[in-house]
């Protein structure tokens, strides 16, 4: 019996001193959001709008949600994209569909936030918010970067 308490022990001590990673629930990533970067609520929409774009192959919203020039990594090539007209007309060879089906399924929870933005997809997209002002204090999101 001693020797079953042991294995026990050894096996609780393991898994209680084993660095997990949990996902945050939706409050906590949008606080997070709302303290280092602020506009959490028009990160919501932009959320919205990019994960159902990718989720319905909608390149032209997924487009009008790029801040340009918009750095892009695909096909072992580095893009600098200049407007949204050049994403739209480019998107199948820009935006891999794997990346469209990761941004896609993003559950709020997991996505990355740090001071550099949000990232989606284990960091394969990028979004920022963006000063409208110079106080920054009206803002919108937008995609930053895409790595493929």
């Amino acid at each position: 019996m001693s020797k079953r308490y042991a294995i026990a022990f050894t096996l609780v001590a393991a898994l209680s001193s084993a660095p997990f990673a949990f996902a945050q629930s939706t409050a906590e990533t949008r606080e997070r959001i709302e303290s280092l970067h602020g506009n959490s609520q028009g990160f919501d929409d932009s959320f919205k709008l990019l994960t159902e774009a990718m989720r319905f192959g909608d390149p032209v919203t997924v487009a009008n949600l790029g801040a340009y020039p918009l750095t892009i990594n695909a096909n072992g090539e580095t893009y600098e994209i200049q407007s949204d007209d050049d994403m739209v007309e480019n998107y199948e060879k820009l935006v891999m569909q794997e990346t469209q089906n990761s941004v896609a399924e993003q559950a709020y929870g997991d996505l990355i936030v740090n001071s550099d933005g949000v990232g989606f997809a284990n960091g394969a997209l990028w979004m920022a918010a963006i000063c409208d002002t110079d106080d920054c204090g009206v803002s919108h999101w937008a995609i930053t970067s895409i790595n493929n």
